[in-house]
């Protein structure tokens, strides 16, 4: 034991003065790069781009420059130039020999950012950002036009390679020009600049400040052919962050005809603030912050000092015309529902850690709050018709926040007591969901057949009474009462919207089966648009089908054949009864008029049926349209979303304004065939 002893203090005594590491320089962010830029992954090494391109949206930002050029070349080498100031050239007071531009770029928190003298606002405010790009490239050189004098210096991973250039005099160029490439051994190889994530980056950052154009160019040899980037483009946005929600919206239809939008003092001196701010009718909102033009995700004081004045001051618009239920409005019934883009320009801003994605300065809520809230109240006061449509719907909202809040209340009060199904439901006697199936039918006589014709074990049936409600015209609480749609939701057990649970889902697949005829397509549409706007999971997942009926039956002796349509009747005439010369051909007025041995052979029993699985394409077909990209979207390295897309064409096609039905169906008659009158 005395040796175990002996053998574990001599190893503690092995750990002296000499095992001390001192890193220098900026050792310390190749050895901890995620520290620095959140990792060695693609978004880190962008990182790097927006590290350099801050620090030019700084110079135009202070109104020392008005256009930022961007490059990428076939190598992966990046250049930025802007025409600021330039960074300072001459020798530093504190370091004898060395220029301010050699101290910047190779030393931790060194930068003219510390105090407000250079720069009243700015997103690098830790003097590391500029010093990191050059710790983690294996080449860069910077170029500094100033005072009439052009300089350039070259750095690899943290050293400088070269002294301070002196190129001669320039009598038409000023500001900085930054070039570097990204090192391989610490983002590895393959790593590559996406020329989309670029693009993207500098239209946003184009958007945050009216008072600069951001030149793209980019090598068409690196950028895909099936992308919207240009080789060559420039971005220049007038009306600031009111045209960066336009084209965040994509044209979707909003609560009000004008969005809220502007800029104004913080007060104090401390700042200013821009926003922009929309709802749109259909689908979930958003929120982007930015603080100094840094975009910061995880949101902070600043948001929280916009939902504060926007919620305070709807609430007290509410109160000033007497709508008592104005009081229920929460943050979230406002902001939830709403596109929002925040923009603050504030003095030593604070943030969580140097990627910067949490504004944390204490004082900027209120800021926030006192700047937003006058103009709130001036912007409601002067568009009733409007601000009385808006609270109108963040009301209705709230109210369906509230309704689902007590549907958690008793479903908590009565988690023990027998689950309570739809009288008309003829439910299977399995009780997994595995391998079961609910049949949706119109009507009571079809719902007959399907009954006598199912399998008791794994076959349920839910008989409706004709059309069920639209939902996308109907008020919540129409919704709410509408006995069919209810019936709906409590067969299939999964509840709705954020309330929907895929794990309660009682039924593997749930099957739409309706008649094969124009009725029998217009209850499928609603149920599809029913089912996209409340249980949208059900589609995503691959839980819901369309049966396929058969229209005809074709019998010729021994010979008989079912076919779904006329097209396919016409085949059957060709092939299975070719040459027959009597062919009886019946048509069926609907699954009700079907025996029931008949609608099991044809389209229940899953050895013999045809079911159309529904996806997010089928169930924009099954509307009327093929989806396309929105051009401000699409991207080869960030794919849009289609359900944007989505979204307008069930408001357009299934919303109140029957004038765009119209529309539609103007511009697509000429498409129409085999149309059943």
């Amino acid at each position: 034991m005395s040796d175990l002893f002996a053998s574990s203090a001599a190893k503690d005594n092995s750990y002296d003065a000499s095992d001390i590491e001192v890193l220098e320089g900026l050792e310390p962010v190749r050895k901890r790069p995620g520290m620095y830029i959140g990792g060695t992954d693609e978004r880190a090494l962008h990182h790097l781009a927006g590290e350099v391109l801050d620090n030019s949206m700084d110079e135009a930002v202070a109104g020392h420059a008005d256009w930022i050029e961007i490059s990428l070349d076939e190598n992966n080498y990046l250049t930025i130039r802007d025409n600021g100031r330039g960074i300072p050239v001459d020798e530093h007071p504190k370091f004898p020999g060395k220029s301010a531009l050699e101290v910047i770029l190779t030393t931790l928190h060194s930068g003219g950012k510390f105090s407000n003298k250079s720069y009243a606002t700015s997103g690098g405010l830790h003097g590391v950002g500029i010093s990191v790009v050059n710790a983690l490239s294996d080449d860069m050189w910077v170029e500094v036009a100033r005072d009439k004098q052009l300089h350039k210096q070259s750095f690899s991973r943290g050293l400088p390679t070269s002294k301070l250039e002196d190129l001669g005099s320039v009598s038409n160029r000023r500001g900085t020009a930054v070039c570097f490439h990204p090192d391989p051994e610490i983002f590895g190889e393959k790593a590559r600049f996406k020329p989309g994530w670029l693009y993207q980056m500098a239209r946003s950052k184009a958007y945050l400040y009216s008072g600069v154009k951001i030149r793209w160019k980019c090598a068409e040899s690196i950028i895909p052919a099936d992308s919207k980037v240009k080789t060559e483009d420039e971005f220049h946005f007038p009306g600031g962050l009111r045209d960066f929600l336009e084209a965040s919206l994509h044209e979707r239809p909003t609560v009000t005809p004008e969005p809220f939008s502007g800029k104004t003092d913080l007060p104090d001196g401390e700042g200013r603030i821009e926003f922009a701010m929309a709802w749109p009718v259909l689908g979930e909102g958003f929120i982007h912050s930015y603080c100094n033009t840094i975009p910061t995700p995880q949101g902070g004081t600043h948001e929280t000092g916009f939902r504060s004045a926007i919620s305070r001051g709807l609430r007290a618009y509410g109160d000033m015309i007497g709508k008592k239920k104005a009081a229920i409005i929460t943050a979230d019934d406002v902001m939830m529902s709403a596109g929002t883009l925040l923009s603050v320009f504030i003095k030593d801003p604070q943030f969580q850690g140097q990627t910067k994605e949490k504004l944390v300065n204490a004082n900027v809520s209120r800021l926030v709050d006192t700047s937003v809230k006058d103009y709130f109240d001036h912007w409601l006061s002067s568009n009733p018709d409007a601000s009385n449509k808006l609270l109108d719907a963040i009301i209705l909202r709230a109210e369906e926040r509230l309704a689902k809040r007590e549907e958690r209340v008793q479903s908590r009060k009565t988690a023990t007591q027998k689950l309570r199904l739809p009288g008309k439901l003829a439910d299977c006697s399995r009780r997994d969901a595995e391998d079961t199936e609910l049949f949706i039918v119109e009507g009571d006589s079809a719902g007959g057949s399907a009954k006598q014709g199912r399998n008791r074990e794994t076959q349920a049936i839910l008989p409706l009474r004709g059309k069920i409600l639209n939902v996308v015209s109907a008020t919540k609480d129409k919704i709410r009462a509408n006995r069919e749609i209810q019936d709906l939701i409590q067969a299939i057990g999964t509840g709705t919207g954020k309330d929907f649970d895929l794990t309660k889902l009682r039924y593997e697949r749930i099957i739409v089966m309706t008649d094969a005829d124009v009725d029998g397509a217009h209850i499928a549409s609603l149920l599809i648009t029913f089912f996209y706007t409340q249980m949208r999971p059900l589609i995503e997942h691959g839980h819901l089908f369309i049966a396929m009926p058969p229209l005809y039956r074709l019998v010729s002796g021994n010979v008989s054949a079912y076919a779904r349509d006329d097209a396919h009747k016409d085949e059957l005439l060709e092939s299975e009864f070719k040459g027959k010369t009597k062919v009886d051909i019946s048509r069926f007025k609907g699954l009700g008029e079907m025996p029931a041995k008949q609608l099991k052979e044809t389209t229940m029993d899953p050895k013999s049926r045809i079911l159309m699985r529904v996806t997010l394409p089928d169930a924009i077909q099954a509307l009327g349209i093929t989806s396309e990209l929105s051009e401000d979207m699409e991207d080869q390295d960030i794919p849009p979303s289609p359900l944007v897309e989505v979204d307008d064409l069930v408001e357009r096609l299934m919303g109140k304004n029957a004038e765009s039905r119209f529309e539609f169906i103007q511009d697509n008659a000429e498409f129409a065939t085999d149309i059943d009158v």
